[in-house]
């Protein structure tokens, strides 16, 4: 797993929630734009400091949203100010939140090829692509559990510690980072290597990276963290 820089919550300059709500229309459109959602799929969320949490609106298109729709809710879920009702995923982001405390934003998604794989019970855990091993690591697939219910947090939770993003069977991915560009990037680049990992699939031929070969890739990984 890349290593994380843990930095402490500092007051934040005037216009800080304002930019957070832009952020989140804008990878929200991103999200709908590389048809990683459809309809009203999906959902975002923005640590804002050590007690509260931005996520966006319930049964709204992720390409449609608006600044002022974003709902501000506590670490326990609780909504503290927003005209809308959060995501009804928000237990699985609060839950990310508090066993990550330098996680700053959550993205989940329902990318088609990733989620192919989570339908079929398959992780996207073979080493494949170096770069893959570098900026992402392993994929593993979480144990199908009812979505916007506690069940989805808890299949989550042996997984979260140790990897910045997961399958969950029969449902899509979910993947965090230090900030939302991150956690959106992170997203990209697990749909990206399921279409690597189906087309390696469709030739016939796998061929994983072998021990001395992910050895010199993890001390690569160890350098790249260390730079940020």
């Amino acid at each position: 797993m890349l290593p994380f820089v843990r930095l402490p919550f500092v007051s934040k300059p005037v216009g800080y929630e304002l930019q957070l709500r832009q952020d989140l229309v804008e990878f929200g459109r991103m999200l709908h734009a590389q048809g990683f959602v459809a309809a009203t799929d999906g959902n975002l969320s923005i640590r804002m400091d050590s007690d509260r949490v931005m996520i966006t609106p319930t049964a709204v298109s992720k390409g449609m949203m608006h600044p002022e729709e974003m709902v501000i809710v506590d670490l326990q879920g609780e909504r503290l100010s927003g005209p809308c009702r959060p995501s009804s995923e928000i237990n699985m982001h609060l839950t990310i939140y508090r066993m990550r405390p330098e996680v700053g934003a959550v993205v989940h998604a329902h990318p088609c090829t990733a989620t192919a794989f989570a339908s079929a019970g398959i992780a996207l855990d073979e080493p494949l692509c170096s770069e893959v091993v570098i900026t992402l690591g392993a994929v593993p697939l979480a144990p199908y559990a009812t979505t916007g219910t506690d069940e989805l947090s808890e299949s989550l939770m042996p997984y979260i510690p140790d990897h910045n993003a997961i399958l969950m069977a029969n449902h899509g991915v979910v993947t965090y980072g230090i900030d939302l560009r991150q956690a959106y990037l992170r997203m990209e680049a697990v749909e990206h290597y399921a279409k690597i990992v189906l087309a390696a699939r469709q030739l016939g031929c796998n061929r994983t990276l072998d021990d001395e070969q992910l050895e010199k890739l993890f001390a690569a990984r160890s350098r790249y963290g260390k730079n940020g």
